[in-house]
């Protein structure tokens, strides 16, 4: 258990040192995720970094979405016991002010994507409700997360084109998770789990919708498995920094959602919930592909927490007008969204989605089926 900086610090939890997590299930991680964008169609940026102690493995990626390109570039390297080194290949991410600012790099590098933007916080952080699943007698997921909107400056080189940053205009959400996640390191073989997710019937639908307006935050969120039964969700209306109100709780949201033909690509999202008469109408205006090179499909060439070496930093890309390139990397949609309540304010903000396997309420019936 060697000494690292952080055990410097007065915040042990256990006996351990800061390089040995409190569970030694491989899947252990602790990431960071954010997303920018213009409150236009014109771009999507999406970043993120992740720990994984008990794999040794640090890794980060950026995903871009511009004109009719996916760019990706991504970097992983052995984790060491500095858990404070926060940087990998050309990422970086600096905490400046806990829960309010922070600042992620992407240096200059041959594939011609980087970025140095700094995020400040427009609402407090907010811890969501824990999430713990089990199949069978086994912990698959116990995770820890907070999330926030806020504003963006800085800089954003992609495709030969410049972006200047300013907050004015350019908002997006991040969030910093923790704990014990399936799909992290190299898959291991299924055993006993494979019964309880006999091949072509299993499925889940996941939604995680931060949305930014003047004034306040509504963030939904809601997981659900093949027949529309809930694992998760939450729904709620936070003030931004400065205003002093409560935040309002709207109760269990329904979904009303209208699927692009030929696809289970979203074309359209209506929001209602149990405790007010709100009604949200999200309009997708761009999406990131996410599984287009940021590890979240784990592969025989990358994935999260996956060991790549002592340092590895590769840059893709995808053409979005080419059917097979663009069917590649579906499956986990980072839709950007224009918000219109029914109380007449209009924000933006991202409805990340999947829907994969079987989802009977929207006539899901296979894994392969689409909407008509």
């Amino acid at each position: 258990m060697p000494l690292g900086p952080m055990d410097d610090f007065l915040a042990h939890q256990t006996p351990d040192t800061f390089d040995h997590v409190y569970s030694g299930d491989r899947t252990f991680y602790d990431r960071y995720y954010f997303n920018c964008h213009s409150c236009s169609d014109e771009i999507f940026l999406i970043t993120g970094m992740g720990q994984y102690p008990n794999l040794g493995v640090l890794d980060a990626f950026v995903c871009v979405s511009v004109e009719d390109q996916h760019y990706c570039v991504r970097a992983s390297r052995e984790l060491g016991h500095d858990r404070l080194d926060t940087t990998v290949g050309p990422f970086g991410v600096e905490v400046l002010s806990g829960l309010e600012t922070l600042r992620v790099t992407c240096e200059p590098n041959e594939w011609g994507l980087d970025f140095d933007l700094t995020f400040e916080g427009f609402v407090p952080a907010l811890e969501e409700p824990p999430t713990i699943r089990r199949v069978g007698n086994r912990l698959t997921e116990h995770t820890a997360r907070f999330a926030q909107v806020g504003n963006y400056s800085g800089q954003i080189h992609v495709a030969g084109r410049r972006f200047d940053v300013t907050p004015d205009r350019w908002k997006g959400a991040r969030d910093h998770s923790w704990g014990v996640r399936p799909n992290t390191g190299e898959t291991e073989p299924p055993g006993i789990l494979a019964k309880y997710r006999p091949e072509g019937a299993f499925g889940h639908f996941h939604n995680w919708i931060p949305m930014q307006f003047d004034d306040f935050m509504i963030k939904v969120y809601f997981d659900e498995d093949k027949d529309g039964n809930r694992h998760m969700e939450e729904a709620v209306r936070v003030p931004r920094i400065g205003i002093d109100e409560p935040i309002i709780h709207l109760g269990s949201p329904k979904h009303e959602i209208r699927w692009k033909s030929g696809t289970r690509e979203i074309a359209q999202t209506v929001l209602t919930f149990a405790n007010t008469d709100l009604r949200v109408v999200g309009t997708p205006l761009r999406t990131n592909y996410l599984l287009g090179g940021s590890g979240y499909r784990p592969g025989e060439d990358w994935g999260l927490g996956h060991y790549q070496g002592a340092l590895e930093v590769q840059g893709l890309s995808w053409d979005l007008t080419d059917p097979k390139q663009f069917a590649a990397i579906q499956g986990l949609n980072e839709m950007l969204c224009r918000w219109e309540l029914s109380t007449g304010e209009v924000g933006y903000g991202m409805h990340e989605n999947a829907c994969a396997g079987v989802y009977h309420p929207y006539g899901f019936d296979t894994p392969e089926a689409v909407a008509p």
